[in-house]
C-alpha cells in the first residue's frame, strides 16, 4: 500500500524499520515472575505477603499483578502508546500481558477512566483500550465501572505521598460493581492510582478487585 511506503512501520521502542514492536525489543522486555509480593506484585528475593513497598498502607485492591518491569525500553514502548497515538500497540501490550499472567478469577474487567483533557489531546484512551483488548482475549465482559470525580494532577513527578493524596476522592462509582472485578491500567507506578479506583469499584459493591498492567515500576 501507499500509505505503508510514505509511512513505514517502526518498532514502536527502538524506530527500527518492522513491526509495532521488534523481535529483539520483546524479548528484551524483563517479564516480572516470582518471587513477588502476594498483595502488590513487587519482585524480591523471597515472596512475602506484604512488601516494605505495600505495608502499612491501607489498599483497595486485593493484588496487583504487571507483565513487564518499566524500564527504558517499556517506557518507549508506553510513550509511543499513549502519546504518539499509536492505537495499534494496545494489541500489542495485551499480547504481552496474556502471555505472561494468567487471567483473573474476575466475572468482569473494568479500567482506569481516562482524564478527559488528556484523551481528547491523545485523541484514545490506552487503559480501556488493553482492557478491551484483554476481555478479547480472555473471554470477559469490559465495563465502566469507574468515572472520574474530579479533575487531578498528573501523577508524573510527583512523590509517594504526593501521589496517594493527589486521587485521594478522584474516582466514583460509575454504577453497581460485580463481586470480583479486575482493574486494568497501562503502569503501576507507586499504586496510588490503582487503589483509589480500586476504592471506588468497592463502593459501587464490588467485594475483591485485582488489578492488572502492562508494566511496573520497581524500585
Amino acid at each position: 500500500m501507499l500509505l505503508d511506503i510514505l509511512l513505514p512501520s517502526r518498532c514502536a521502542s527502538c524506530e527500527a524499520l518492522g513491526p509495532a514492536l521488534c523481535a529483539g525489543c520483546r524479548d528484551a522486555l524483563i517479564r516480572l515472575a516470582p518471587p513477588l509480593c502476594a498483595r502488590c506484585g513487587s519482585p524480591g528475593a523471597w515472596p512475602v505477603r506484604r512488601c516494605a513497598e505495600c505495608s502499612g498502607r491501607r489498599i483497595s485492591f486485593a493484588t496487583a499483578r504487571a507483565a513487564v518491569v518499566y524500564d527504558a525500553r517499556a517506557s518507549r514502548f508506553v510513550q509511543a502508546w499513549k502519546e504518539r497515538g499509536l492505537r495499534n500497540l494496545a494489541r500489542e501490550a495485551a499480547a504481552l500481558v496474556a502471555e505472561t499472567l494468567s487471567p483473573p478469577d474476575v466475572v468482569a474487567l473494568t479500567f482506569v477512566p481516562a482524564d478527559g483533557d488528556r484523551s481528547l489531546k491523545r485523541g484514545h484512551r490506552p487503559a480501556e483500550s488493553l482492557a478491551r483488548e484483554l476481555g478479547r482475549i480472555w473471554g470477559l465482559p469490559v465495563d465502566a465501572l469507574v468515572r472520574r470525580a474530579r479533575a487531578v494532577e498528573q501523577q508524573r513527578g510527583l512523590g509517594l505521598d504526593a501521589r496517594r493524596r493527589n486521587v485521594r476522592g478522584a474516582f466514583a462509582p460509575a454504577g453497581p460493581a460485580p463481586a470480583r472485578v479486575c482493574l486494568v491500567d497501562d503502569v503501576y507506578t507507586s499504586g496510588a492510582t490503582a487503589s483509589a479506583s480500586a476504592s471506588a469499584l468497592r463502593r459501587g459493591g464490588a467485594r475483591r478487585v485485582e488489578v492488572v498492567t502492562l508494566a511496573r515500576a520497581v524500585r
